[in-house]
């Protein structure tokens, strides 16, 4: 079992990301129990980033979107740092 640390950016982020896509309420709160639960879920398509991402790790929403994150597996955490279209959390 992992704890969920969300940074205030990710909380701003996240804000204006379900005012803009009410639809994905639930499929958020699926994606954040499964993130607590096993981050490796193969559904949750966990990856490691390169070149300036380097050591972080993302996972996708949907197709769209994806949460950037950092994992801490000794620590049992995850931490939260953005949310958004693809284009949007790689730049």
């Amino acid at each position: 079992m992992f704890v969920l640390v969300r940074t205030s950016h990710f909380d701003r982020r996240l804000a204006r990301f379900v005012r803009m896509h009410p639809d994905l309420r639930t499929r958020l709160a699926h994606v954040f129990q499964d993130l607590e639960a096993d981050p490796f879920k193969p559904h949750l398509r966990l990856r490691a980033l390169t070149g300036a991402l380097d050591g972080l790790h993302a996972v996708s929403v949907t197709f769209s979107y994806r949460i950037t994150l950092t994992l801490r597996l000794a620590a049992g955490e995850i931490i939260l740092l953005d949310i958004g279209t693809h284009d949007k959390v790689y730049r």
